[in-house]
């Protein structure tokens, strides 16, 4: 049997395959951040197309850090009813979901530059790039209240039902914009050293897992490196990885970049999965695969040669929603189907 469809036990949560969806934001939310007949159509045919976990978008842990005004969001209790009528659903189906918890940081408001609403914040007053408003520079208290509003977040994800939560560090969004020197320059106990940079993100872990179902995993998205040789390197991300799995993070989703306007030198299939294979093998903990992954064959690989614990598909589900169904007749498996589909399975 291929290991691509073997099952995948994370504290009490086991998962029926090692295919997960990758977080992609479908800026579809209403204006309150509340989810939408869009995303429970969008997530739930996931589900049906055999999704051995559906990782949901982007949602901000307060008004704020929305990357646009139609984020999903999970920053007030308004939000946890539809959430949980699609986590129902779910469950019914037999699938798990999990939710990326995320604050856009410096580039909250993207596609206006950051000239939204409100002015975004970031770990200096430093902006993303020429002509995006520049952040304000949060203090020490208000760090406080962002390490409590990714708690409150976890704590309505944990109301709704979810299976997992997902910390978002990646992308050069607001926790990783403290990771990375590029982005922090701070002197005070958030910036400087190593340690110092990932206090922020240390936190919100130790915060997050105080409320998080002891019995269910968490994850964390990195960006293992910045592409760029003042950045992140991926020797900062193993021993970023390591810290978190003293803190009881379950397994690192390993991704890259999105700091700085300029992306990495090269890309192709698989471009990331040698991130996760080193920090999974010197971390010690489990890690996602993403990027580029789209063949059977590529994605059963990554498993079978212990790159990667699970591989994350984003694209390619949404141009193949029964993508698992059709890897397991490309791979000889045989995978259960839903009753309602079978007569189209031979």
């Amino acid at each position: 049997m291929a290991r691509l469809f073997s099952t995948l036990q994370l504290r009490g949560l086991s998962l029926p395959n090692r295919v997960m969806m990758s977080p992609m934001c479908m800026y579809s939310a209403e204006q309150d951040g509340c989810l939408t007949d869009w995303h429970t159509i969008h997530y739930l045919t996931r589900v049906v197309g055999g999704v051995g976990l559906v990782m949901m978008e982007a949602t901000a842990v307060e008004p704020r850090g929305r990357i646009t005004p139609h984020d999903l969001g999970l920053w007030d209790d308004v939000q946890i009813p539809p959430l949980a009528r699609l986590v129902t659903h779910v469950h019914d189906l037999g699938g798990r979901i999990g939710v990326q918890l995320a604050h856009a940081g410096r580039k909250a408001w993207s596609r206006q530059r950051g000239w939204g609403p409100v002015q975004p914040i970031g770990p200096t007053s430093e902006a993303f790039d020429t002509d995006w408003q520049p952040p304000q520079a949060l203090n020490i208290k208000e760090i406080a209240e962002i390490v409590d509003a990714w708690q409150n977040a976890a704590r309505r994800a944990t109301e709704a039902g979810l299976d997992v939560v997902e910390i978002h560090a990646a992308h050069g969004y607001l926790i990783h914009e403290f990771l990375s020197p590029l982005s922090n320059r701070r002197t005070d106990a958030y910036g400087g050293s190593r340690t110092r940079r990932m206090r922020l993100l240390v936190e919100i872990v130790e915060a997050v897992r105080d409320v998080w179902d002891a019995d269910k995993p968490l994850f964390v998205r990195l960006s293992a490196t910045d592409w760029h040789p003042a950045g992140l390197t991926l020797e900062d991300t193993v021993e970023i990885a390591r810290t978190l799995r003293t803190r009881g993070v379950d397994l690192i989703d390993c991704s890259s970049g999105g700091l700085t306007p300029a992306g990495p030198p090269d890309i192709g299939p698989g471009y990331q999965v040698p991130f996760a294979a080193r920090v999974r093998q010197e971390a010690g903990i489990a890690t996602a695969a993403v990027g580029l992954i789209t063949s059977p064959e590529h994605a059963a690989a990554i498993i079978h040669t212990e790159q990667a614990d699970i591989v994350a598909l984003g694209r390619e589900l949404l141009r193949h929603p029964y993508w698992v169904f059709e890897a397991a007749h490309t791979l000889g498996q045989d995978v259960e189907w839903p009753v309602q589909y079978a007569r189209a399975k031979r």
